[in-house]
């Protein structure tokens, strides 16, 4: 009787989780029958849904391997397969084998993130990302399919502009750029009341021209990891930029949090038994 009260899965963040994964799968077939407007929001519509079923699972003790494995098939969907698939329906069908190539270079790069955010877990530079995130990689692709929708823009007559931008994100993603994580934020704290003023304006911002501010923000974010990253190194090198660099987590400075040598042996060890988090979490 006991061990059946055991066997199941938690609700409520595996419910946000699934409304992503809607969300996402709802852009796919808004892009098909040329609701692009649509598609581009409700990849941005996922990204919430992202972020809250990680920080509900902690908020309610309700984490579990299952979730997190789910989340991160979620993630492929919403911020892989969703905003290639959508872009290559605004932009780039008519540029044949180049077209479907940027948007696979896309998924390719959302699949490879992942896998390697998922393997780096324990080990990793908590302040940093190494590659742009997927949800940052698919808010810029569908910020650019919002703003040229909203803007009466034909995305098959920029069809270049299109594929490099979303080749680009996809190759972000796989490379070592580090891109700050805003996890040393204290969001529990206080702040001065002008502080509250400010969100206030940030909001009335974003209501003025959403699509605009969002993907201006989002592509200041991924320019963001290589100003960083030729900013922190004196020589930058090849493994700077990309290949296997997983060791320091593109963390050039030396940081507290770095795993020293004689202690790497033990993180190992103690990674085969840590459990996978949703990239949102980290």
């Amino acid at each position: 009787m006991s061990e059946s009260k055991r066997k199941g899965i938690y609700l409520l963040p595996n419910l946000l989780t699934t409304a992503g994964l809607f969300s996402g799968f709802y852009a796919v077939v808004a892009s098909m029958n040329g609701r692009f407007e649509a598609a581009a929001v409700a990849i941005f519509v996922a990204m919430i849904f992202d972020g809250l079923d990680g920080r509900v699972a902690r908020m309610t003790n309700t984490q579990s391997e299952f979730g997190a494995e789910y989340d991160s098939m979620a993630d492929m969907v919403s911020f892989g397969m969703a905003p290639a698939l959508v872009a290559y329906n605004w932009g780039l069908t008519d540029l044949g084998k180049v077209g479907w190539l940027a948007a696979f270079i896309y998924v390719a790069g959302a699949a490879l993130r992942l896998a390697r955010f998922n393997t780096q877990l324990g080990v990793a530079d908590k302040r940093f990302f190494q590659g742009l995130a997927s949800p940052a990689a698919a808010a810029l692709v569908a910020g650019m399919v919002w703003v040229g929708v909203d803007y009466d823009v034909d995305g098959k007559e920029f069809g270049l502009v299109v594929a490099v931008l979303t080749g680009l994100a996809g190759l972000l993603m796989v490379s070592n750029f580090k891109y700050n994580s805003f996890k040393e934020v204290d969001w529990h704290g206080k702040v001065p009341f002008v502080g509250l003023l400010i969100v206030m304006l940030v909001f009335i911002i974003v209501a003025t021209a959403p699509s605009l501010v969002l993907f201006f923000v989002f592509a200041l974010y991924a320019l963001a990891g290589p100003i960083n990253t030729f900013r922190s190194v004196d020589k930058v090198r090849l493994e700077d930029v990309v290949g296997d660099h997983e060791e320091s987590d593109c963390d050039f400075a030396v940081s507290p949090n770095k795993v020293s040598e004689p202690e790497q042996e033990k993180t190992s060890e103690q990674k085969q038994t840590h459990k996978k988090t949703p990239e949102s979490e980290q």
